[in-house]
């Protein structure tokens, strides 16, 4: 399962990024590293970007990058 696959209040751990070398390491910088909790939170009106929940701060990451963001698992609701 992937990152843009998650719907408002589902939440997943990520497993991998699958991106460029540039846009991983923005995305670690950031906090988005194997293992972290990421939960869905809002989608703009055209449903791209999406913004993201992860360490307490709520990012917006366009479809593009979200499919490269690989996650172990996806859960519904927001209390894992």
């Amino acid at each position: 399962m992937h990152l843009a696959e998650l719907k408002v209040g589902e939440t997943g751990i990520i497993a991998a990024l699958h991106l460029d070398a540039e846009m991983t390491r923005r995305l670690w910088d950031l906090g988005f590293t194997k293992g972290t909790k990421v939960e869905a939170v809002q989608a703009s009106p055209s449903g791209d970007p999406m913004a993201y929940r992860i360490r307490g701060t709520i990012f917006a990451i366009r479809k593009k990058e979200a499919l490269g963001i690989e996650l172990q698992e996806a859960h519904h609701g927001t209390s894992n």
